[in-house]
């Protein structure tokens, strides 16, 4: 006689997370394509797709926060969803006075959301794929130091916008690679 081992909680928050993560790269690839298409205008399908992204960030934080509740307290990512609404409706708002003001609250959107993914991926380490969270949140910092910066520029673009979003997308990709082992071997 056999028995099997149901799986642990670790090892159901590592496979919802493979999930949500391979969602999100799909998600920001096909976004960064869409709007490379008009980053040197800000369009209201430009505003659209650039209050989505944040507003994509918002459900993603929700079907984390279900996947680690067994794990971990969901505290951060109800943070992290809070920012992110905050940040759409900033964007949206800030869309009606031109790119340097788009780029001013993305900035801060991507320096506290990425503060926060840091925060909520270190704790995380042990159930694998993080180090590319960590990596990802300390980058997202430092991009969003440089949105703000840009928003001063002679002739601001969208287009570092699409560069957050395509290295975000590769970094989720490399997850849920990554958890794709943590959930195997659980």
């Amino acid at each position: 006689m056999s028995t099997i081992a149901a799986p642990s909680d670790t090892t159901r928050a590592a496979s919802a997370l493979r999930r949500l993560y391979f969602v999100r790269f799909a998600f920001a690839i096909v976004w960064a394509l869409v709007m490379f298409t008009m980053a040197t205008k800000l369009s209201p399908v430009a505003a659209v797709l650039l209050v989505l992204y944040p507003l994509f960030d918002v459900g993603a934080a929700v079907v984390d926060a279900n996947a680690s509740r067994a794990t971990r307290s969901p505290v951060l990512l109800y943070v992290n969803m809070a920012v992110s609404l905050v940040a759409a409706v900033g964007v949206g708002v800030a869309s009606a006075s031109g790119i340097p003001a788009v780029l001013r609250v993305w900035g801060v959107w991507a320096i506290v959301s990425g503060l926060v993914q840091l925060i909520v991926a270190v704790p995380r380490r042990k159930m694998g794929g993080q180090w590319p969270m960590i990596l990802s949140g300390g980058i997202s910092v430092l991009a969003g130091v440089s949105f703000v910066a840009s928003a001063g520029a002679a002739q601001p673009t969208l287009a570092s916008a699409i560069g957050y979003a395509i290295p975000g997308g590769i970094f989720f990709l490399i997850s849920a690679l990554r958890l794709g082992r943590a959930a195997r071997q659980g």
